[in-house]
């Protein structure tokens, strides 16, 4: 099972909007077979394991990281694969969350006469998908918000300059977290001050992530980076015909949200993109937004380059947020993963 998650992780890339699955089939103690999704639309890692392994799957063992599917989507269901292959054993890390398989793959499995075992390796196979389980079961995207600060938490000088706080390798490891998004989310507000292309670069990757700009009046220019080849959603809570016309000449797609305050509703757009089959969704942008999304419970995971400096308490913070009167009504945190990248510490805390 440790191997079929090593082949899933080669998908982390390509996969989506489908879940990332590895598959080994073993027979009398001897790999025979092995494979791994690698993008949708094309055969499920079972099928690629079961073409290498030929006539000997008969009789055998296969380890999948996933519920073999048992729905006709994009291609057809891999447990009638197996069931026809003469596999006589599964052994499945976790079950799919899925709604249109949810275990029923397992079923025809058993029902065909077959061991079925599901379990194995659970954690580490759902932390693979986590955005996939978390668009299938809470209707939205799993949120991973990135930023880098000092160690007092600045992102920024007062006057706004912050390029660059965090070095080199903290820099191109977060191109690693851009890859394996299906979006990147920023404020319009980053789009002015720094004009970012906001892209993956210095990874080889099939696909672009889907970039939305939050800009609530429609201040995003025509001719900012970010617009550059298109993939752009501009999500704004006012309906001017002429601007969303100029935007939607320069290639972006406009939506509008209106929520509160004539600000952008922010749950109506992680339902939109759970809808547009986004699983992993990076943040990448100003104390408001990031305060926005953490004040309204949209924020999953934070991904924090902690560079060794200090910067004062005029600098920017990372999140506005309004002041608090009593300690219980922080935002919790629970430590996921700390360690050295380069000269910075990366810092992936989980919100309570």
């Amino acid at each position: 099972m440790a191997q079929a998650l090593r082949l899933a992780e080669q998908g982390l890339y390509s996969t989506s909007p489908n879940p990332r699955v590895g598959c080994v089939i073993v027979r009398d103690g001897k790999v025979v077979g092995e494979g791994w999704h690698q993008r949708a639309g094309t055969p499920h890692a079972e099928v690629h394991a079961l073409q290498q392994a030929g006539a000997q799957v008969r009789g055998a063992t296969v380890y999948v990281t996933l519920e073999p599917c048992s729905h006709q989507g994009r291609t057809p269901p891999c447990a009638d694969a197996l069931i026809a292959a003469g596999v006589v054993r599964v052994v499945a890390a976790m079950r799919d969350p899925n709604p249109q398989v949810a275990g029923r793959g397992i079923a025809r499995l058993q029902q065909a006469g077959m061991a079925v075992e599901c379990g194995l390796m659970e954690e580490q196979a759902r932390e693979l998908n986590i955005g996939f389980v978390s668009r299938m079961t809470r209707g939205r995207p799993w949120v991973r918000l990135k930023a880098a600060a000092s160690l007092d938490g600045k992102t920024a000088l007062d006057n706004g300059v912050s390029k660059w706080i965090t070095g080199p390798a903290a820099r191109q490891d977060v191109q690693q977290w851009r890859a394996r998004s299906c979006a990147i989310l920023t404020g319009v507000g980053t789009v002015l001050a720094d004009d970012p292309h906001m892209n993956v670069r210095e990874i080889e990757t099939p696909r672009q992530p889907l970039r939305v700009v939050v800009d609530s009046q429609l201040h995003t220019p025509p001719g900012a980076k970010i617009l550059a080849g298109g993939g752009v959603l501009i999500v704004s809570a006012v309906d001017d015909p002429a601007k969303i016309q100029a935007l939607r000449d320069a290639g972006a797609e406009v939506v509008v949200l209106e929520g509160r305050d004539g600000r952008v509703d922010l749950a109506r757009l992680m339902r939109l993109l759970a809808e547009r089959e986004v699983n992993e969704l990076m943040v990448e942008a100003g104390a408001t937004l990031n305060g926005a999304l953490l004040a309204a419970g949209l924020v999953d995971e934070l991904v924090l380059y902690l560079a060794p400096m200090v910067l004062g308490d005029v600098a920017r913070g990372l999140f506005a947020l309004p002041a608090l009167s009593r300690m219980d009504e922080r935002k919790n945190l629970t430590l996921h993963d700390v360690r050295q990248v380069g000269t910075d510490m990366r810092v992936i805390a989980r919100v309570v």
